[in-house]
């Protein structure tokens, strides 16, 4: 059901929160070291700037709908590292699960991948590919609030 959900947020040095966590995760998946803190600080924006030269995106610093869709991963079961671990965080926001991300696409990580799916309206494959993402980064305050 694509184009169903939000669009991809903007997010930019100053940001705190959700989804700046995802986004350092992402960006430690493609080799850039950040710390992953939820602060959208110097450093992430020095990386953020660093990634879209790479890809080809005017290097602003602001991630928006080019440089989320550029960072994004497809992950699914038996995938492990930082972009497993954005997935488990963005699902440790929504509460789904308790545990902090561990990287690790296990069992419980493709429950919660299939649930989400069929929650939101997406085929559901056990598959963070776009959509996925999207639907999961795109997640409003009011929608993560709901699940505190």
């Amino acid at each position: 059901m694509a184009g169903t959900h939000s669009p991809w947020p903007t997010t930019r040095q100053g940001s705190t929160q959700h989804p700046v966590p995802t986004l350092q995760y992402l960006l430690r998946a493609h080799g850039h070291t950040v710390t992953v803190d939820g602060v959208f600080g110097a450093q992430t924006g020095d990386a953020v700037r660093a990634y879209q030269r790479t890809r080809g995106i005017p290097d602003n610093g602001i991630v928006c709908a080019d440089t989320w869709q550029a960072l994004i991963m497809e992950v699914g079961p038996g995938a492990s590292g930082n972009a497993v671990s954005g997935v488990q965080h963005e699902f440790q926001q929504r509460r789904r699960i308790a545990s902090a991300p561990d990287g690790v696409f296990g069992p419980r990580t493709e429950s919660e991948v299939r649930a989400f799916q069929a929650d939101a309206g997406l085929i559901v494959d056990g598959v963070v590919g776009r959509e996925t993402w999207q639907a999961l980064v795109s997640g409003t305050s009011a929608e993560l609030q709901q699940a505190a």
